[in-house]
């Protein structure tokens, strides 16, 4: 059985994302940004072997970092594409509009404070909305590079990319003008689905 990790097919074509998010832009962030992380997250578990099988891990702090920056990169960026529709846009419903509400006390208030999440992380990094499951709540997070910084517990919803990789080709150094872009290709029911699974977890202590 192959247990390395592969590509994602993006779930739309190319263009299916313009005006918001350009064919070519995505192009290079999926076949070439996310691929990368890929073959990382696939090269860096080889060397845990080889150090496995060798029984010489000197260089084990590097190689746990290398791991998680690749597979966190490889998980958000899969998340990444399927929180974006052609056919996005428009005001989260159902239970995930009840659970926003609750927890942001409206969709306007995640948006806020999201975008400033999002903008203000310092370096590169991103913006998600996750369920923090000890608690039982959604949460704003800032992921700096591709680490978190609440607690491994948190399952990520929505992430926005803020690498310049994801936005610049686009738009430059005008960041908010991306992040305002995402809002009309936001994948609602994709995050709705995604929320409905992971309040099935139970971290009770």
């Amino acid at each position: 059985m192959d247990k390395r990790y592969t590509l994602p097919d993006l779930p739309y074509d190319y263009a299916a994302l313009e005006p918001h998010y350009s064919a070519r832009l995505l192009e290079l962030h999926h076949d070439k940004h996310h691929a990368a992380y890929v073959a990382g997250a696939n090269t860096t578990l080889e060397k845990l072997a080889e150090a496995r099988q060798k029984d010489d891990f000197a260089a084990i702090n590097q190689l746990q970092k290398n791991l998680a920056f690749h597979i966190s990169g490889h998980v958000l960026h899969s998340l990444f594409w399927r929180n974006m529709s052609p056919h996005g846009g428009g005001e989260p419903e159902r239970e995930l509009a009840e659970a926003i509400k609750e927890w942001f006390g409206s969709a306007a208030n995640l948006k806020n404070q999201l975008n400033e999440a999002a903008l203000n992380v310092q370096g590169s990094g991103w913006g998600t909305l996750a369920w923090e499951p000890l608690g039982k709540r959604l949460v704003v997070e800032q992921v700096y590079d591709h680490q978190g910084n609440i607690g491994n517990g948190t399952v990520p919803l929505l992430v926005l990319d803020m690498w310049e990789h994801a936005y610049y080709l686009q738009y430059q150094n005008v960041k908010g003008e991306w992040v305002k872009a995402f809002w009309k290709i936001v994948n609602w029911e994709d995050v709705r689905q995604r929320l409905e699974k992971v309040r099935t977890l139970d971290l009770a202590l």
